[in-house]
Parts: C-alpha cells; structure tokens; sequence
C-alpha cells in the first residue's frame, strides 16, 4: 500500500516524462505570448486588417454619372422590378455580414462587441484571402436573443450571406435556427458548422491513419456547447453509434438521468436532445470515465493546457486520437498529448501541426453558396465540405502530421467550393445552376485574386511591408 502512494524518484521513468511535459508546455506558453505581444504591435501599424477600394474604373467626373445619379436610379429600378436581381447588378452576390454580439469570443468570453472588432477583422481578411468572398465585420451591441436577430433582419438586404460569430451558447442555437427560417440567403454559425465540419474533415482522416471505421468508435467530445452539439449531430448522421458516443461537459457526462436534465429541457433543448440520443454512450461520471478506453477526445472547451492530463491520453484506448481545439491555447499541448501516446494530435492553432480549425472550411462554403445564389446552408452541404476537405489532404500525403490541408494549399478550396455548390444545386436550394467544371473553375478564378491583389498593392508601395520583430534575436537567443 505504501509503494503504490509513493511518488516517483526525479530520475526514474515518471519523473523523466513529467520533466519533458513541463518542458513542452513551456515552450507553448512562451510561443502564445510571444505572438500576442506581436499581433498588438502590428494592429498598432496597420490600424485594420481590410479596407474596401473601388472595384471600377474613375476616369474624370462624368464616370460618377453612371455609377451614381443619375444613372444608377435605372439599376434601382430593376431591382425594385425583380429582387434577385440584387445578386447580379450590385456586391451582394459576394458580400457577408460577420455578425457578433461579443458574448464568447475565442476563449476569452463575454467581452463585448468592441473588444470583439479584432476578431471580426481578422475573419474577414480570411473570407478575402482564402475564399476571395468581401465580408464585413460588424459587432452589434444588443441585450437580447430577439433584439440580435431583428437586427440582421434588418441588415439583410445588403448581403448574400450572413455569418453569425462568437455568440455564446446557447442563444446562439436559437439565434441561428430563427434567422435560417426567415432569411432567404445562406446564414452560418461558424462556432457550430465551421467548428464541427473542420472536426468531422479531420477525424475522417484520422480514422483513416489509425484503422477505425465510424461506426465502430468510443468517442468522447469534452465541451458541450455551440462546436461539440454540431459535432454530435454530424456524427450521428455519419452513422456513429449513439451508445458510443459520450459528451462531457463542467457537470460531468451529459446522460438522460442525470439531475439537471428537466432544466436542460427548458434552458437548452439541443443540449437535452442529445442526452436522450447518446444517454451518456453507457456511462456516468466524469470526464476520466468516459475517456477510459477511448479512440477519440475531441475537445472543444476552455483554453487551458491542463484541461486534458496525460494520464488521461494513457487511459484511451491504443494509439488514441486526441483533437484539443481551444483557442487560443489548446487543452492540452500537442507535444505532451504525443508523449502520453496519442497516435494523432490536432489543435486549433497554425502554429502547431494539424490545425483543425473552421478556417479551413468557412470561405470555401460561402465562395460555393455565394456562387450557387444558396438560399440555405443545411448539414447535407456541412458533410460535403468536410467529406471534400478531408479527401484533398491526400495531394498532399496524408500523414499524422499532415490531417488536413493547411491554409498555405491554396489550390484544395476552389475544391471544396464547388463540392458545396454542387451540393446546392443537388438540394435544389440554388439560384443559379453550373456544371461541377464550372463552378470550379469561378471559383478558382475568385480565390486567387485577392492574393494577385494584395501583391500588386505591396509592390506599389499601398501595403507597407511587415517590420522585424523588435529583439527578435535576443528572444531567440535567450
């Protein structure tokens, strides 16, 4: 009894891997504040990521004639005749509303619309770069569910496409379901459908790389909120057993008898559903029970990187496959979940290999809903993108250290983008109909320009070039 209660000696086994944990945590620590402080040096430089420039040509003062009064009260006119026609004569059919309200922002919480911008601007400058789609950022200060949605109800008119972003759980679910039945344009909640479709692209292929089949998984999904409530839902309909699936959330594993579940029938209907569907995947208590045995953790929860502990990873099953989405730090540190014994690590970070974020997914949806005139987004076209995305990081070599294309693959999105439209079309929810070939090809054509752009402003001098890093070397060197 008194052996087993002994800690180990610093030079054995235990001592030595808890020396090589604590070390790659504190590289990671470093490695996060070390790019905090450089996004705030840089924000201070640029003053904004995007700014909008005319896309037409001024060549005196009589051109205002046409694209302004009085000509322009013409294009009204037909737009007035014929609403669609929005699409065709004006931006719209390429421009997003980002919409928050500031309640959950990365890991950071409720810190309001202002504090929000940041964010918003630089989901924008990844809509551009990656899926040459104009997004406006825009933070509403709103004190209320209905008050948010009358607000982009309003807004509507002016965008092709809404995507709604860091609003907290669970309003947002209500949030999203209320303005998808009334607007007739595409509106994504990228916290639940870019969240959950980069995680079902990645464990596609992690399943691939470590042998399993969906349908034969123990999964457990840490964190119960807008990301990991999708992720279910998609996984249900991939043909995941419900008996096997577990989601863990602050009070343990959610499970049809557990004591708040009345409440949770009120407060948070999505959350109660799934409790009923999986009733815990057969098991009770905590996140340490549903882990034992596991193939998959895929976490979704509080930035944290003691969240996970190694001696959790080592409970899972044999060469587990561990996802630590947080941001901006993950659950656990990549490097301390691989020497626990994670056969696949995967965070939410580009600094990390295997980034798993909705990045990968987000401006390549909305370049084939935009392209395909969508009214809607629903899940058939979520699988799509994910299914699409996951196949694409073969041109690259699928590896464990390679799950999924990064956002340096440019030529995958345009791929993505018109399995999404043809997905539109197939659901009959498109305005405007195109062969696959077709709507590859705009949309490789729509991609690649905001980089031809931006190198063309750089070497005008319009973008001033990015300065060294002050002490750069010293920091290195230390």
């Amino acid at each position: 009894m008194a052996e087993s209660q002994s800690a180990p000696v610093p030079d054995g086994t235990d001592g030595r891997r808890r020396t090589r944990d604590a070390r790659a945590a504190a590289r990671s620590e470093d490695q996060t504040e070390a790019f905090g402080r450089r996004a705030v040096e840089l924000s201070r430089l640029y003053a904004g990521k995007v700014e909008t420039v005319p896309k037409v040509p001024v060549r005196s003062l009589e051109d205002f004639a046409l694209w302004y009064t009085p000509g322009v009260a013409e294009v009204s006119r037909a737009i007035r005749a014929d609403p669609d026609l929005s699409f065709e004569l004006t931006g719209r059919w390429n421009t997003i509303a980002i919409v928050t309200d500031g309640s959950r922002v990365l890991g950071l919480g409720d810190i309001g619309p202002r504090a929000a911008l940041p964010v918003m601007e630089g989901k924008a400058l990844l809509f551009k770069w990656l899926g040459g789609v104009d997004a406006i950022p825009l933070p509403i200060a709103v004190n209320s569910p209905d008050a948010f949605i009358e607000t982009v109800e309003r807004l509507a008119p002016a965008f092709g496409g809404i995507n709604l972003e860091d609003i907290a759980s669970p309003k947002c679910f209500g949030i999203l379901e209320s303005l998808q039945r009334r607007l007739p344009i595409p509106v994504w909640h990228d916290d639940q459908l870019g969240t959950a479709a980069s995680s079902i692209a990645g464990l596609l292929n992690a399943l691939t790389l470590t042998h399993r089949s969906v349908r034969d998984l123990r999964t457990v999904l840490l964190g119960a909120g807008a990301a990991n409530l999708v992720t279910a839902r998609l996984l249900l309909a991939l043909g995941h057993d419900p008996a096997r699936l577990s989601l863990v959330d602050s009070r343990g594993i959610l499970h049809a008898e557990r004591d708040d579940v009345d409440e949770l029938m009120v407060r948070n209907p999505w959350k109660y559903k799934l409790a009923l569907a999986t009733d815990g995947g057969g098991r009770k208590g905590d996140l340490a029970e549903a882990a034992e045995g596991a193939d998959v953790l895929l976490a979704a929860s509080r930035p944290d990187p003691t969240t996970i502990s190694p001696d959790l990873v080592r409970a899972m099953a044999r060469d587990p496959i561990v996802f630590a989405l947080a941001n901006p730090v993950p659950e656990i540190w990549p490097q301390v979940a691989i020497d626990a014994g994670a056969a696949v690590v995967a965070t939410g970070r580009s600094d990390f290999p295997n980034q798993v974020n909705n990045s990968l997914i987000f401006p390549a949806v909305f370049r084939g809903v935009l392209d395909a005139r969508a009214k809607s987004i629903p899940d058939e076209i979520v699988l799509a993108a994910a299914r699409e995305l996951a196949r694409h990081a073969a041109d690259k070599g699928l590896s464990p250290t390679h799950l999924l294309p990064t956002m340096e693959e440019a030529h995958v999105f345009p791929h993505v983008a018109a399995a999404v439209a043809d997905a539109s079309v197939g659901l009959g929810i498109a305005r405007h109909r195109l062969s696959h070939d077709e709507f590859f090809e705009r949309a490789k054509l729509l991609m690649g320009r905001p980089a031809r752009l931006e190198h063309a402003l750089q070497r005008a001098g319009l973008i001033p070039p990015m300065p060294k890093e002050k002490g750069s070397r010293r920091r290195g060197a230390a």
